[in-house]
């Protein structure tokens, strides 16, 4: 080992800049990332990113902002130089992209870096360079930076870079969400001379689904709601994925604070507790989120890359994006129109049905053993949520083949008087009902349908009756740390909201003595630290909930109208009409969907008609 004795000293400039470079600099994504946010903050309307071998070799940002005054060029390279910031109240509501003055000197510490600049007050641009030199230059008024021979002395960080195609793919993607942030700045970037991605500046509604459609495909915004909701001084707008668009990946998933392009946990926890109701397990939500709010409640100093940021009311934020989406989620109904259609949709949009249509009802199955529950609770707590009968029962269908409309009941074409999943016309192999609306044909997978339907009554009759516990006949103790047993404390009487009682033995040490009754056999301490787990993260706990969904989401599976049972047509349109009325009936608790539609246009193609 080297004892060798060093006398304390001052780092030298450029290794400052360096060791900076390291934080900032990842790759040339990072270098782009870093430069168009500049040009964004310098007002500008049009940014133009050309790179060539992945920006490797070079990369040239050109914006026409309003430019850097020439006195002040040669201090733009400068460490902590910036005109973004004056004072600490200025820090505490940061709302520029950028304002540490890191940037430009830790790319130009590690390339060849060359900044013009011109502003409207200037006779002529002026240029400065790594090397600090300054001299005159021709330039509109605005602002263009190249970056040359990227990690030229710094190789060790070149070996980590990828190959061409995977840098330049993440450039791709940066440019495409910053895109997707500012509607009212257009893009364009080329690749080895190659163009690759061309925007106009989208300030109009049709524009801004036009850039949704060129950056996330025509799929997003044929399949999304447009939603616009404001609150306790937050608001909440962009376009949120139906569940039956999910992903396999969480690629197509873009939330903005205050505009700037986040990934935050608190925030990826309630989006995907809003869709918990709606999805396949290992499904990811698609949407594009704008969360606007006083910068003084949000602080986005948290990390270099500036990714991350924390929010001053974690838990209002919290409850805020989760109800907005749950709400916005569950109000969609059959009939809603999507985002990318002609007659636009609303974030509140209601069913286009006549709410004073006959009220058909639905047939009551009883439900099977499950969860623990007695045969006779599951049968008293179905028939409490779901108590009207069928009507008389007329003529059987088949379980194959179709029984045809009344010549009374022909659904003319773009007859807007007619509900929207229209008017059944048969079931097939005691699966599927097929119906007829407007805009031709609509197939239902009636068990799916009547599984949400049941589930949505369910969780509403036990909103209304409150959570019920039941004390445990061996009260079960579990050991904690101190801090869980503290929360445990302060959080009581949240928690005897939920159903649990519970009370301190000791510093660390907790005894549960009542659950949920709903929630018989399940296992009480990995239910208590689950909750207590998220109450430290989030502040409250949706377990107790998600575990009683579990449950009724098990008891409307067996307590809904099985395959191959046959029913009648009034039976088959009394469960369209509740799915018109019910809550997130496009998907199945499982997260399948319900209903498909086929256009009449759709289906003539089927057999050549009109060509």
């Amino acid at each position: 080992m080297n004892n060798t004795f060093r006398r304390v000293h001052a780092l030298p400039s450029v290794l400052i800049n360096q060791i900076a470079a390291g934080e900032v600099v990842e790759r040339p994504a990072s270098v782009v990332k870093e430069l168009v946010e500049n040009s964004l903050d310098a007002g500008a309307t049009d940014i133009d990113v050309a790179v060539d071998q992945a920006g490797v070799k070079r990369i040239r940002i050109r914006d026409d902002g309003h430019g850097i005054l020439s006195d002040d060029i040669g201090l733009a390279l400068s460490r902590h130089a910036t005109s973004k910031l004056t004072s600490l109240e200025d820090l505490e509501r940061i709302a520029s992209m950028g304002f540490r003055g890191e940037a430009l000197p830790s790319i130009a510490s590690v390339s060849r870096l060359a900044l013009t600049s011109r502003t409207a007050d200037d006779a002529h641009a002026t240029m400065v360079d790594s090397a600090g030199e300054v001299s005159a230059a021709a330039h509109p008024v605005g602002t263009t930076l190249e970056v040359v021979d990227l990690f030229y002395n710094t190789p060790a960080r070149r070996k980590f870079l990828k190959t061409e195609k995977t840098e330049f793919g993440h450039i791709e993607q940066l440019l495409r969400r910053i895109a997707l942030a500012r509607f009212d700045v257009g893009f364009r970037l080329t690749h080895n001379g190659r163009e690759v991605l061309r925007l106009a500046p989208a300030m109009q509604r049709e524009q801004q689904l036009q850039r949704l459609a060129q950056l996330l495909g025509k799929g997003f915004v044929e399949n999304c709601l447009e939603l616009d909701h404001e609150a306790a001084g937050l608001h909440l707008w962009g376009w949120v994925g139906l569940p039956t668009f999910s992903r396999s990946q969480a690629d197509m998933q873009h939330f903005f604070v205050n505009g700037r392009m986040v990934r935050d946990k608190l925030v990826a926890h309630a989006i995907r507790q809003a869709f918990q109701d709606v999805l396949f397990h290992g499904r990811h939500p698609a949407y594009v989120l704008y969360l606007e709010l006083d910068p003084v409640l949000v602080d986005v100093n948290v990390h270099p890359t500036k990714h991350e940021v924390r929010f001053r009311e974690g838990r209002l934020v919290h409850d805020f994006l989760f109800r907005t989406l749950h709400k916005v989620i569950g109000e969609s109904r059959p009939g809603d129109l999507p985002a990318g259609s002609e007659e636009g949709v609303s974030s509140t949009a209601q069913s286009s049905f006549s709410p004073g249509r006959p009220a058909y009802t639905q047939a009551a199955v009883p439900p099977q053993q499950s969860l623990g529950l007695s045969v006779r609770d599951k049968q008293a707590t179905y028939e409490a949520v779901n108590r009207l009968q069928m009507p008389a029962s007329g003529r059987q269908q088949p379980a194959v083949g179709i029984q045809q409309q009344s010549d009374e009941m022909q659904v003319p074409v773009g007859d807007e008087s007619v509900p929207p999943l229209g008017y059944a016309v048969a079931q097939l192999h005691g699966i599927y009902i097929l119906a007829e609306n407007s805009e031709g044909m609509v197939v239902v997978d009636m068990h799916a349908a009547h599984e949400r339907i049941t589930y949505e009554r369910m969780k509403l009759a036990l909103e209304e009756g409150g959570m019920r516990s039941q004390p445990l006949l061996v009260p079960v103790s579990v050991d904690v740390s101190s801090r869980e047993a503290e929360l445990a404390r302060e959080c009581r009487d949240q928690l005897l909201e939920l159903g649990m009682e519970i009370d301190a033995l000791g510093k660390e040490k907790l005894v549960i003595r009542s659950m949920p009754v709903y929630l018989q056999g399940a296992n009480a301490e990995q239910l208590l630290r689950d909750i207590l787990a998220d109450l430290a993260v989030h502040g409250n706990s949706q377990r107790v909930a998600e575990n009683i969904n579990e449950m009724l989401g098990t008891i409307a599976c067996h307590g809904s109208v099985r395959a191959n049972r046959r029913l009648t047509l009034p039976e088959m349109n009394a469960l369209l009409r509740d799915m018109e009325e019910t809550e997130r009936s496009g998907q199945c608790n499982h997260g399948r969907p319900t209903w498909v539609q086929l256009g009449l246009g759709e289906i003539d193609k089927w057999f050549s008609r009109g060509q």
